[in-house]
């Protein structure tokens, strides 16, 4: 059954158009009324309810379709604990596919900054932009893979104002330092049982050994992968197989 994000809190008996790339998706698919859809709002909290409802389809109008919601089922489909990355952005199309990636793979949330090495500087409208096309494409993922709850990409930042920031991770939560650095526990070994874990690495060449500095100053831990360099994409990857998936 096709599922669609619609951000809007959802209850049983409602009836209601579909956002508009949902229902331009809905037209390409050919679906007629009486047909059946799987919606999810993508956050809890705040009128939410979570979940997913179903969907039968009343209107197909040139460029609107409208739906009345006909069940709920109280089901999510997330990580046992939550795993936040905090990226030194890949250049290109790499980080398009992380954030996919990353979310059908159940992140919590991920943090983009800007390293020493980083290839990708971004501000103001630019930046703008690349969150609004990360966060669709964050959507996209979840629709595919069944999650309900959107991940959020946050504004990108520069790694030295995140760390000193007020957003940073609260002190009860595993912080890792991806590293090669002598004296780095495996990954799920420096985890432990924590019901939070935030991830740091770098772009592409890594992070440079006083931003390493930096990080461990601040209470963060260094973890390792194995004794292979990974691309930036491929560590993302690589981190949450070990500490999301079920």
């Amino acid at each position: 059954m096709p599922r669609f994000h619609c951000l809007t809190p959802l209850h049983l008996g409602a009836e209601l158009d579909l956002p508009a790339g949902a229902a331009r998706h809905v037209q390409v698919l050919r679906h007629q009324p009486g047909d059946t859809v799987t919606l999810f709002e993508g956050q809890t909290g705040q009128g939410f309810s979570g979940g997913e409802f179903e969907a039968v389809i009343t209107h197909m109008g040139r460029s609107d379709v409208g739906v009345r919601i006909e069940a709920h089922r109280a089901v999510e489909r997330e990580a046992a604990r939550a795993v936040h990355l905090v990226v030194g952005m890949p250049a290109n199309e790499r980080m398009d596919w992380l954030v996919e990636k990353a979310t059908e793979l159940g992140v919590a949330s991920i943090q983009p900054v800007m390293a020493a090495r980083s290839v990708l500087k971004l501000k103001g409208e630019r930046a703008d932009k690349k969150i609004e096309r990360w966060q669709a494409i964050a959507v996209s993922a979840c629709e595919q893979c069944g999650r309900n709850q959107v991940p959020v990409i946050h504004a990108p930042q520069s790694l030295a104002d995140w760390l000193k920031g007020k957003h940073a991770p609260a002190a009860d939560a595993a912080r890792l330092l991806l590293s090669l650095r002598d004296g780095s526990r495996p990954l799920r070994v420096a985890a432990g049982d924590a019901a939070a874990v935030w991830v740091l690495h770098g772009p592409e060449g890594g992070l440079t050994a006083q931003e390493e500095d930096w990080a461990l100053e601040q209470g963060w831990a260094p973890a390792g992968l194995g004794s292979r360099v990974l691309r930036a994409e491929t560590a993302s990857v690589a981190a949450l197989s070990l500490l999301a998936l079920d």
